[in-house]
């Protein structure tokens, strides 16, 4: 076995469609030689079809972030497949509709709510669920938009991703005395089924073509992927707490 990855075994989160960048995560892993283990909710069968198209058919485990049933007995079902993590992968976000499309002033609390459960305090929950798992020299990795900005049309989940940046940094803080690491992807706008679910998303396609130094490919999930088995790998030990921008460079620049 050989690869970036050779004998590291991944839990990976988010697979819904082949076009998600959690489902380039899970095959680029295993092309370099990774053990996957797959999570999903609500669609499994949708999910179990989809993990065939990998280059390994990899197990799925069911997993709603919010169910404390389900978190408990994480580590229990993935024990089933493999016998440790080396890396978990947090692709996990979700908003109801009127927390986003411009309705930021007119969301109501629980769906503001839900929109921070599943998209940031997931992070943690996940992480805790598969910590019994874990060694020294595991790695955590999510996948955030970035959040220092407000952006149109993003709203409610602009403030979760924020919140979902805090939170790896402390996880990144909490987690260092036992070996593992936290670090988050910033990806640029990707025509997912995430994006599909954003109105006003086209904004953005828009905005990322024309100002992006480097070329930017709505539709190429491979270079976040890659970004993420990078962190998932041995090559970064000692960082921890980072949000690696993978978005053409966008940024790096200020207003127009």
């Amino acid at each position: 076995m050989s690869g970036l990855l050779a004998g590291k075994r991944l839990l990976v989160t988010g697979v819904i469609t082949d076009a998600s960048i959690a489902f380039s995560v899970a095959k680029l892993a295993q092309e370099n030689g990774a053990q996957v283990v797959l999570t999903g909710f609500g669609r499994l069968s949708l999910v179990e079809r989809i993990a065939k198209r990998l280059p390994e058919p990899a197990p799925v485990i069911e997993l709603d972030v919010t169910n404390t049933e389900h978190l408990a007995g994480l580590a229990d079902s993935v024990r089933q497949h493999v016998d440790g993590l080396d890396g978990v992968v947090h692709s996990i976000g979700f908003a109801p509709q009127s927390c986003l499309g411009g309705g930021f002033l007119d969301a109501g609390w629980d769906d503001v709510a839900t929109a921070l459960h599943v998209s940031t305090y997931s992070y943690k929950s996940l992480a805790m669920a598969a910590l019994p798992l874990m060694q020294p020299g595991g790695a955590v990795v999510g996948l955030t938009f970035d959040a220092t900005k407000a952006w149109p049309v993003y709203d409610w989940m602009g403030v979760a991703k924020a919140g979902l940046e805090s939170a790896s940094r402390y996880l990144a803080m909490h987690l260092g005395p036992k070996g593992i690491r936290s670090n988050l992807v910033a990806a640029g706008p990707l025509r997912t089924m995430a994006a599909k679910s954003i109105p006003g998303f086209e904004k953005f396609e828009q905005t990322w073509s024309e100002r992006a130094p480097l070329p930017w490919d709505l539709t190429d999930q491979e270079p976040a992927a890659r970004a993420c088995l990078a962190l998932l790998s041995d090559w970064f030990p000692a960082t921890t707490g980072e949000i690696v921008h993978v978005d053409g460079g966008y940024h790096a620049l200020g207003a127009a």
